[in-house]
């Protein structure tokens, strides 16, 4: 607080106008509360308004003699508390401690000369330590050899849960990879395949299918059956998968070692909304059951930019490759470029590889796989 003003007063002593004016120093106290921790939400709060009333006006007369201590500090200490997110958002995925492990070999599918095929199963959970845990099915291929190996988790794309079957969505980029020595793990998703049910799945937006992702990389550091190159793993999706991808990359960054995204969803939820969900239904059949509690995009814009990874760019460290077919009409080009850029914007090392493909990568595929490999070659050097 600036020292108050003395008016000028021409009876009183000089001596008696500086004890006013200590006495009005001593007195003040800061009235602004003391600054708490900083916003963890993609959306803050806005700071209070400042108070248009002085606390006091300043008197001619001393009334008191002056005291030495001041009559109460502001707090400079931080609750320590973090400010509270939604339960359904990028932010609380990012804040839980998301788990795994106890990766399981189960039958052969098969045996070639380059690598070994199993069904696996392995720990996850609903929503980070200390929630329900679930059990997570999948396929995993082994290169021939002992290992240590780069490793490769595999985020599919959207199969409709009732008709899905172990292993479905990225055979062909399994194979390949393993045959060109990386471990791939592909994982089925909770509420797919042998995976157990998590009835919340749909109500939560599907952020389940990433901490699943994330569950993957930690079984395959756990076990002590396939060797696995710790600080090489990198996180591949296709499709709804590349969604998948950037949320695990955003919510845990620096635990995979790159990313790769082929033929991706949006990085904003909105648009993914309006292009996969709002056709299916009449607005009101939507409004009334489909996101459960949610609002639709149109009326709680926040809420969905909150399950967006986009906002969280800034936070990924791994490089991406982005690679994207120019006839895709299921995920639309500008979609991959607007991530791209958004992605470069916040600082990521992200490239965005462009094929003469329709979006399931028939005539393109083995070059484009040719050049996924180069990518982990190159940025998860041995």
């Amino acid at each position: 607080m600036d020292a108050p003003r003395l008016r000028a007063a021409g009876h009183l002593p000089t001596i008696t106008a500086l004890i006013a004016a200590l006495v009005l120093l001593a007195g003040c106290t800061s009235e602004q509360p003391a600054p708490g921790s900083p916003d963890e939400t993609p959306s803050a709060t806005s700071a209070p308004e400042p108070t248009e009333e002085p606390a006091e006006e300043p008197t001619d007369e001393p009334t008191e003699e002056p005291t030495e201590e001041p009559a109460e500090q502001p707090t400079e200490e931080p609750t320590g508390e973090p400010e509270p997110v939604d339960p359904i958002s990028m932010a609380a995925l990012a804040r839980a401690d998301l788990t795994g492990g106890d990766l399981r070999l189960g039958a052969v599918r098969e045996r070639t000369s380059a690598y070994t095929s199993y069904d696996v199963t392995f720990a996850s959970t609903t929503a980070g330590r200390g929630t329900r845990p679930l059990r997570i099915s999948g396929v995993l291929n082994v290169p021939t050899g002992r290992g240590p190996f780069p490793a490769v988790v595999l985020a599919h794309g959207y199969i409709d849960p009732a008709y899905y079957v172990r292993g479905q969505g990225m055979t062909r980029e399994r194979g390949f990879l393993a045959q060109r020595g990386y471990v791939a793990l592909h994982v089925d998703y909770r509420n797919h395949a042998e995976s157990t049910d998590d009835p919340r799945v749909e109500t939560a937006v599907r952020l389940g299918y990433a901490a699943d992702a994330v569950a993957a990389l930690h079984a395959l550091r756990d076990s002590r059956e396939v060797r696995v190159d710790d600080d090489r793993i990198a996180l591949f999706g296709r499709s709804m998968g590349g969604g998948v991808m950037m949320k695990a990359l955003a919510a845990e960054p620096g635990l995979f070692a790159a990313g790769v995204g082929w033929a991706s969803v949006s990085s904003l939820e909105a648009e993914n909304f309006a292009q996969f969900q709002r056709p299916d239904a009449p607005l009101a059949q939507l409004k009334a059951g489909f996101r459960g509690r949610h609002g639709l995009p149109g009326e709680d814009p926040a809420f969905w930019r909150g399950l967006s990874p986009r906002p969280l760019f800034g936070e990924i460290t791994e490089p991406v490759l982005m690679v994207h077919g120019r006839f895709d009409d299921t995920c639309p080009p500008a979609w991959a470029r607007a991530t791209q850029r958004a992605m470069t914007r916040a600082g990521v090392d992200a490239t965005l590889e462009w094929y003469d493909d329709a979006h399931a990568f028939g005539p393109a595929f083995v070059a484009a796989m040719d050049r996924t490999v180069r990518f982990l070659d190159a940025r998860m050097p041995a």
